[in-house]
């Protein structure tokens, strides 16, 4: 069984055994080909990731080194994985099934959880949604610097990660979850002070658990700090949601538990 993690630290797990190299480039080059499974990257799209814009003579040479030394790392106990990297088109594939990469294994389950929600189904949403978030063990390649070409990938997963949180929430929202989620959404709501969608949920939350003054209070700061910070005002659905808390309007009650 061949497992790949970049969800967290990066990992890789061949047959139950941690094969995850040390060196720094070759962390770098798996990190990579993870990020990229199931589509070619060029070798001189891993000459650019691993070395930028001013790669040394041997780069080619290395890189070929490393891909042996990767090869030679999917060999486990009980098979030989390294037929998965794929030498291709002056490049390389790393093949992988859902359940050999944590980010194939988030984005599945966060697939079916948004389809779930938009069928009208909140309690399969907010399982498979936290399932998704679940699969995640910190910052995405939290001890593999960034290089050229995979920081966009590593800054696109944290953006999938957060609005994935947010699909969780909302569906917990529908289902008058508003009460256990108030300790969340509040570290949340300080860790994104001009997030505007995040101080919306915490806003509903806060009202629909008997605490309106805290929510116009919640609006009432952001509307602050977006003038202060971009000199703009918060979007009109929010300032709508906010003229219905204040005046406590009826479509606002919590749905039952």
């Amino acid at each position: 069984m061949l497992r790949a993690g970049v969800l967290g630290p990066l990992s890789l797990v061949v047959d139950g055994q941690d094969r995850t190299p040390t060196a720094p480039k070759p962390r770098q080059l798996i990190a990579f080909l993870v990020l990229n499974a199931n589509r070619v990257v060029r070798a001189s799209e891993c000459i650019t990731e691993l070395w930028g814009a001013h790669p040394p003579k041997t780069a080619l040479s290395t890189l070929q080194t490393y891909v042996l030394c990767t090869r030679q790392l999917l060999r486990g106990a009980t098979g030989d994985h390294g037929h998965v990297l794929i030498t291709r088109n002056q490049g390389y594939q790393l093949d992988l099934e859902p359940r050999a990469s944590d980010r194939l294994r988030f984005e599945h389950l966060a697939r079916l959880g948004r389809e779930a929600s938009a069928a009208g189904n909140p309690a399969r949403a907010s399982l498979l949604l936290g399932a998704a978030l679940a699969v995640w063990r910190g910052p995405a390649l939290a001890d593999v610097p960034s290089g050229a070409l995979s920081s966009a990938h590593v800054v696109e997963l944290e953006e999938a990660r957060q609005g994935v949180l947010e699909w969780r929430i909302e569906a917990d929202l529908r289902l008058g979850r508003h009460r256990e989620l108030l300790p969340e959404l509040s570290a949340l709501a300080d860790r994104h002070p001009t997030h505007e969608n995040v101080q919306a949920q915490y806003m509903l939350a806060l009202h629909r658990s008997g605490r309106r003054p805290e929510a116009l209070g919640v609006f009432q700061r952001l509307h602050c700090r977006l003038g202060d910070a971009f000199g703009i005002e918060p979007v009109p659905r929010l300032r709508r949601l906010y003229e219905a808390i204040d005046a406590n309007d009826p479509s606002l009650t919590a749905p039952a538990a």
